[in-house]
């Protein structure tokens, strides 16, 4: 792990054994390409994350992209949080219309560069697959979370990509039952998406808690913009994580209370409720 501009760098474990398998083979010059091709696509996602003032601690290289950990304090909007997953593949892109104008030009090898092209291509394509965390997993995330309460989001979004994970390494595993040979790469990406996305819905009811205590920023955002508020309308039985459970991604709630007949005895803003919910 190296630390550059107070962010923490790491290689993926994935990635070392890729690295190990390609110094073994003589692959040397590809491992080269598909280090700095991964490193420009990461850096991609840093700036980004940057430029609308989110927080970076850290970056790990996986083979097929990275995953960076941010600190966005409920200031992370949708748009900004699809606009930082689709600046990776951006760079992607950059670098094979680059490629290509090289190629028309004659200049270089053009066997690397149409090496450099597909890798580009692969890399950019595969990080664009609606599965957590890669980036259209982000993006899907992102725009569900536009219609649904950010509680549900979370939940589907994850159950939707361990079912995809588990596709994966069927999909590897199918050549098998066959008599084919073993698709050992994809089977140790699915696994690791397996994996990832497990821990993530582990740990979903501390990424609400999180997203409840990083509300203030909408809360916020509210009264300077004078936006309207979303009413959430609950009966005085409804349990209060349930009603927390139906607050959406930066937009701010006033909750009215019923009674039994259908009338309502009460409005109360959303801090009150996330204030009684954590006991303050």
């Amino acid at each position: 792990m190296i630390r550059i501009l107070g962010i923490d760098l790491s290689l993926h474990p994935l990635f070392v054994i890729i690295m190990l398998f390609s110094v073994l083979t003589g692959q040397f010059l590809e491992l080269i390409t598909l280090f700095t091709i991964v490193l420009i696509h990461e850096i991609g996602h840093v700036v980004a994350a940057l430029l609308v003032g989110v927080t970076v601690k850290s970056v790990q290289l996986l083979p097929f992209g990275g995953v960076a950990v941010i600190e966005d304090h409920g200031r992370l909007t949708a748009s900004r949080e699809i606009g930082i997953a689709l600046a990776g593949p951006l760079q992607n892109g950059i670098m094979i219309v680059m490629a290509l104008g090289l190629q028309q030009a004659g200049y270089g090898n053009q066997e690397f560069l149409i090496y450099f092209i597909n890798a580009n291509a692969i890399i950019a394509l595969f990080n664009l697959l609606p599965v957590l965390p890669l980036d259209g997993g982000k993006v899907l995330q992102a725009t569900v979370s536009l219609f649904l309460p950010y509680y549900y989001t979370l939940l589907w979004s994850g159950r939707v990509s361990v079912a995809a994970s588990i596709f994966v390494i069927v999909y590897a595993l199918l050549p098998l039952g066959s008599g084919g040979g073993l698709r050992l790469n994809m089977v140790m990406i699915g696994a690791f998406l397996l994996y990832s996305n497990l821990t993530d819905h582990r740990n979903l009811p501390y990424r609400f808690v999180a997203f409840l205590m990083n509300r203030e920023a909408v809360y916020e955002y509210h009264l300077r913009t004078g936006s309207v508020a979303r009413p959430i309308v609950a009966l005085s039985a409804k349990p209060l994580d349930a009603i927390l459970r139906l607050f959406k991604r930066n937009q701010y709630h006033f909750i009215y209370v019923l009674n039994g007949e259908g009338n309502v005895v009460a409005v109360v803003p959303e801090q009150r409720l996330i204030s009684t919910y954590f006991g303050m």
